[in-house]
């Protein structure tokens, strides 16, 4: 190729005519999305959506997140269907503790050279979580690098935005001794603490489409897709007052349940009162993991936490196993002796 030859944006490596079918695949997935607010969506310079006329002291309420190194294992295993779906979670789950209702989100995907089919899987999980979530898919972005990226990996951020009637914004404030500490079940390792997976598995080398756990594989369970509690918790709150929340995230339950709670406070977790799923117990093992570092880790099978009165702890756990959730009573609130940390798992 001589200096004085054409060159054009696909010689270097962008190629706009497998973005434009990227968009026509989205497109439909994000119309199922829809809900009320949204003005304008996928297509334009930006995105409106109308803050819902129901609310009379809005709040709005915002949440950015990625998947982490989970991503990796989805590009060895080839496994693109689910991680839009964890990518959604990260954020509609943590705006949901402050009692955000989701209304829409936003995802980048960056990669080196577009493969249109792994991207459309891809955004097709982010659009199954938004379903799940109740927030339109509301825009985006796409973008290839050549040369940013190896072959075949790419890079995925989203943000979420979800509203709150102001009076009725979660704290915390409100915790105190007696209150009781109620788990929701996990649906695995969600998108936290992977480096560590992968370390684990990496120096196990197991068959990792031998069956698991039931007729699931270790690759089926490590790529299990975070749970999104957003639908069934909104219900709950309509019924009963939730005091505090916290997502179990990065972190694990040591580090994520004192961001709600009162100085003053601890939570103390009976970690025999929930079933640990066989992968933290397949971790440990294989990892020769410390249990508080287990715990200070990973959600351990508990993916968010839900603080109430002691009075109000039946009707809670009875409206959400009404949802569909598996839930466990966890712990108690009690009063904080001197500097001790702020949640104990004993």
């Amino acid at each position: 190729m001589t200096q004085n030859t054409s060159l054009s944006y696909r010689d270097a490596g962008v190629d706009i005519d497998a973005g434009d079918a990227l968009v026509d695949r989205i497109k439909p997935l994000a119309k199922k999305t829809l809900r009320d607010g949204v003005l304008g969506g996928i297509g334009g310079f930006g995105a409106l959506f109308e803050v819902p006329k129901r609310y009379k002291e809005p709040v709005l309420v915002s949440g950015t997140d990625g998947v982490g190194t989970k991503l990796k294992l989805a590009f060895e295993l080839n496994r693109h269907d689910t991680v839009g779906q964890d990518l959604v979670a990260m954020s509609v789950n943590d705006i949901l503790v402050l009692g955000a209702e989701s209304l829409f989100f936003l995802d980048y995907f960056a990669c080196g050279k577009l493969d249109v089919d792994t991207a459309a899987a891809v955004v097709g999980g982010i659009a199954k979580g938004c379903e799940l979530a109740g927030c339109a898919l509301i825009g985006g972005e796409t973008a290839e690098m050549p040369g940013m990226y190896p072959a075949g990996e790419y890079d995925l951020a989203g943000f979420a935005v979800g509203v709150v009637e102001k009076s009725k914004a979660i704290d915390g404030k409100s915790i105190q001794p007696g209150d009781v500490v109620l788990g929701l079940a996990s649906s695995g390792a969600h998108s936290n603490g992977y480096s560590l997976v992968r370390k684990i598995i990496e120096r196990s080398k197991p068959d990792m489409n031998a069956p698991f756990d039931g007729d699931r594989s270790l690759a089926d369970v490590v790529m299990a897709p975070t749970r999104i509690y957003v639908k069934q918790v909104l219900a709950t709150m309509e019924k009963v007052t939730i005091k505090g929340m916290a997502h179990i995230t990065g972190g694990g339950l040591l580090e994520n349940v004192p961001r709600v709670l009162p100085e003053n406070t601890v939570a103390e977790i009976q970690k025999s009162a929930w079933p640990r799923p066989k992968l933290f117990d397949w971790m440990q093992q294989e990892g020769n993991v410390a249990e508080k570092e287990m715990h200070r880790t990973f959600n351990c099978g508990i993916g968010l936490v839900v603080i109430v009165a002691a009075a109000d702890a039946d009707a809670a756990m009875a409206e959400l196993k009404a949802q569909g959730e598996a839930v466990y009573n966890i712990g108690v609130i009690r009063a904080r002796q001197g500097d001790e940390a702020q949640t104990v798992v004993v």
